[in-house]
């Protein structure tokens, strides 16, 4: 047998090591927001388990991405938040390594609660894909090289709302897809990853939506799926052409987006409804409909057997995946704009006022294991896992919180 020589053996393990730990899109893996990561410290304070923090220069409610050893942010600064940043940060020691800005060409009207940066950059494992309020789309490699640049406010000049937009997008394949959906001119948009030109587009409902687009795998990529929640319904899409293959033709929620958990859709729907894909039909199986498990900003997450929500009232409760039948329910701290992430059987839960709760999950019962407080900055963003660290950022600042 041939063997590999010893350095090109190591930077394939690099590679592996590497690969497994990334958190490419909002809310990680699959858009899941759950980390196969085990080591994540279950308590912090400003000190205590903070590997680095690191000062941004503008506003911004994105999460953070992992790419190997690379942690990317997006930022807004300026008095008008009309210059916009990609941020690049080494993982290990929280070294700023490059910083990208380019000024918007699209409207910079928000809510004053969020942010021009309110999109979640996401990445291919080759190249980051930023998005804004503004409707700016930019490329880059890892290396903070620009490759092509959209401003879709252009091409589009009544895709806006007064409010701000904030879905997220997702990358498969060769697509990178958008949903520019507000009161106006109302859309998503699937683009070409190597050239930022149009692959598709199709009209949405005409009404202001922050959900983000979210990833059903097929058995094979070329099935794989992408679902675009509006007030009007579910529907799900071949990524390359924009072709609908399916719809649930029930109005959903136009904050929390909806979560996947193998072949199953939990969509913040008359509460909370789940969803079955079934191949080559025209409609999903609907399973359960439970009207008490209603998400409030935050998205719903499954994980072995449950799902979970976050209610208005500042209630976490757990519900059986098969049934919908809840199990158990927990008073948390809110009030929450990011959704909770999950690693090794422990929900991290961030509120606006910057604290952390940790809750350890089980079949019958959670009970709060710890948290802590980093700042008395306001933190509205999802917080995101890799390397056994979790990574919050604040407008001001970017968090390590590591072992």
């Amino acid at each position: 047998m041939r063997r590999l020589p010893v350095p090109l053996l190591f930077s394939f393990l690099l590679l592996f090591i590497a690969g497994g730990a990334d958190w490419l899109q909002f809310r990680g893996p699959n858009g899941s927001g759950i980390s196969e990561d085990s080591g994540v410290p279950l308590t912090w304070t400003e000190k205590e388990n903070v590997a680095w923090s690191a000062e941004l220069p503008g506003r911004g409610l994105s999460s953070p991405i992992i790419v190997g050893e690379k942690v990317i942010v997006t930022a807004s600064s300026g008095p008008k938040q009309d210059r916009l940043h990609v941020i690049c940060f080494d993982a290990g020691s929280g070294k700023k390594l490059w910083d990208r800005q380019t000024w918007t060409t699209g409207r910079t009207m928000t809510h004053p609660k969020t942010a021009v940066a309110s999109s979640t950059p996401v990445s291919d494992g080759q190249t980051v894909f930023a998005t804004y309020s503004t409707n700016d789309v930019a490329a880059y490699d890892l290396e903070g090289n620009l490759l092509w640049y959209r401003g879709l406010t252009h091409d589009y000049p009544n895709a806006s709302n007064s409010l701000g937009m904030a879905s997220s997008p997702v990358v498969l394949g060769n697509t990178l897809v958008l949903q520019l959906e507000n009161d106006s001119d109302s859309f998503a948009i699937g683009l070409d990853t190597a050239t930022g030109l149009n692959r598709w587009k199709i009209d949405r409902p005409v009404r202001a939506n922050w959900t983000s687009p979210a990833i059903l795998r097929g058995k094979s990529s070329k099935d794989d799926l992408v679902l675009l929640q509006s007030s009007a319904s579910l529907s799900a899409h071949e990524p390359s052409t924009g072709r609908v293959m399916w719809t649930f033709a029930e109005g959903c929620s136009t904050i929390p987006s909806s979560a996947v958990s193998g072949d199953v859709v939990f969509v913040p729907s008359n509460g909370l409804v789940a969803l079955r894909h079934v191949p080559g039909s025209q409609a999903p199986e609907k399973l359960w409909e439970e009207n008490t498990l209603g998400p409030s900003t935050p998205s719903p997450l499954a994980y072995k057997g449950l799902v979970y929500v976050v209610n208005k009232a500042g209630v976490l409760k757990a519900a059986d995946v098969k049934t919908g039948e809840i199990r158990w329910q927990l008073r948390v701290k809110g009030p929450y704009s990011g959704t909770p992430v999950i690693a090794d059987g422990h929900m991290y839960l961030i509120n606006e006022n910057g604290e952390g709760q940790v809750v350890k999950l089980g079949d019958e019962k959670g009970e709060e294991v710890g948290g802590g407080k980093l700042t008395d900055e306001p933190i509205l963003c999802t917080p995101s896992i890799g390397n056994g660290a979790l990574y919050v950022r604040s407008d001001g600042h970017l968090w390590k919180i590591s072992k």
